[in-house]
């Protein structure tokens, strides 16, 4: 049986676990999500989309 998760789901339930169990606070995980936005748009961003797309496929078991 296959389930899809958009990766943001994932990250979400990531982050939502940290506030809560973690102890994290809450403006630090805004502090982190507002840093990869910023990242997004700088020269980095298509190495960070590409390894994030081959570990995605690590994971699933993809072999292209």
């Amino acid at each position: 049986m296959t389930v899809s998760l958009p990766l943001v789901f994932v990250l979400g339930v990531v982050a939502w676990s940290a506030i809560k169990f973690l102890g994290v606070r809450m403006w630090v995980a805004v502090v982190i999500a507002l840093f990869g936005f910023w990242l997004s748009h700088t020269f980095l961003a298509p190495a960070i989309e590409s390894g994030t797309r081959s570990g995605v496929g690590v994971v699933n078991g993809d072999n292209r």
